[in-house]
């Protein structure tokens, strides 16, 4: 019986091109004996099972292509972690992704947490982590969750650089500069633009906390958020970031997203980002620009981390497989 089950597999497939599926029945006797035998033959003939569903059993003809193929190492699912430490900032800018402001709440992703997220993340194969808020040296104890992560995995934390004094300052100096980069915020070469944005005066103190974390021996990358109209007006705040002592590389350029207070920007979903497999005190989001929205959630399950990321590439590729369909169906003129 089970082999009569590969000749109607056979049959089947000659009778559709490559890339459509078939159908086919297991029967009623040894059902794992005859779904062995199937897996056998496609292994061998090339085609793939897509799913099985009590007796029956949908093959494809061919394999489906790698939705992971051509993408960087850099971009794969899980090739790094976003953890957004706490949500409250010390600044309300007027496009913040997640809503942050000193009037949100803290929602703090916790030194116990972040510990299990650092170590199952390295197991994992993860590359990097990378922190962000709200702004994380409003944390008491943003030395100790940054050494949690730097222990384990090369680390980036995101900050307005704007708090770099006293206390605060002390706990900077307590973080390994060999292991960790700051990212520090600034939008324009001069004051004007960024503070109408961010709030007057942090233009000038966010170039201080530069210059202090250079002074402190870390290195250091600065992110602009542009309106997209902007994006080609670049090489003048190139050239002031050369003078801070911004290596080009480090000079990290995006567009202004249109999420949590932003009342313009371009528009990113599921379809359109490759997720940044993200982590909040409330669960796993798809990518850090969504990371305070009900589109993007992915599970409350942090733990563990190895399944989440699991799932979100599963969602990934089963995203690109329905776009390609939809293009093979539906192709340009």
């Amino acid at each position: 019986m089970a082999f009569s089950v590969v000749l109607d597999l056979i049959e089947g497939i000659g009778r559709v091109p490559t890339g459509r599926t078939v159908e086919v029945r297991l029967g009623e006797g040894d059902r794992d004996a005859a779904l062995d035998i199937v897996s056998a033959w496609c292994a061998s003939s090339g085609n793939e099972i897509v799913s099985i569903e009590g007796l029956t059993v949908t093959v494809l003809h061919g394999r489906s292509p790698d939705s992971l193929a051509g993408l960087d190492p850099g971009q794969l699912p899980g090739s790094r972690v976003w953890v957004y430490t706490n949500f409250d900032c010390n600044l309300a800018c007027d496009y913040c992704c997640v809503r942050s402001s000193p009037k949100a709440e803290r929602r703090a992703i916790g030194v116990d947490r972040l510990k299990q997220i650092a170590g199952e993340a390295a197991a994992a194969g993860v590359g990097e982590l990378i922190l962000t808020g709200g702004e994380p040296f409003l944390l008491n104890d943003i030395d100790v969750l940054v050494n949690s992560c730097t222990e384990k995995l090369p680390t980036t934390l995101l900050t307005n650089g704007m708090l770099f004094r006293g206390a605060r300052l002390e706990r900077l100096r307590r973080m390994d500069r060999s292991r960790v980069i700051l990212q520090i915020s600034v939008d324009s070469a001069t004051p004007a633009v960024h503070d109408s944005h961010r709030g007057s005066g942090s233009w000038a103190k966010a170039i201080a906390g530069i210059r202090i974390a250079h002074e402190e021996g870390f290195r250091v990358k600065v992110a602009a958020t542009l309106p997209a109209d902007q994006m080609h007006e670049l090489e003048p705040f190139h050239d002031f970031l050369d003078t801070i002592g911004i290596a080009r590389e480090d000079q990290v350029i995006r567009a202004l997203a249109h999420r949590g207070v932003a009342d313009s920007g371009i528009e990113l979903t599921v379809d359109s980002l490759i997720p940044e497999v993200t982590i909040t005190a409330d669960g796993v989001y798809w990518h850090p620009v969504a990371a305070d929205h009900d589109d993007q959630f992915v599970t409350r399950d942090i733990f563990p981390l190895a399944d989440a990321i699991a799932e979100i590439t599963r969602r990934f590729v089963a995203h690109r497989r329905a776009a390609d369909s939809i293009a093979e169906w539906f192709p340009c003129a």
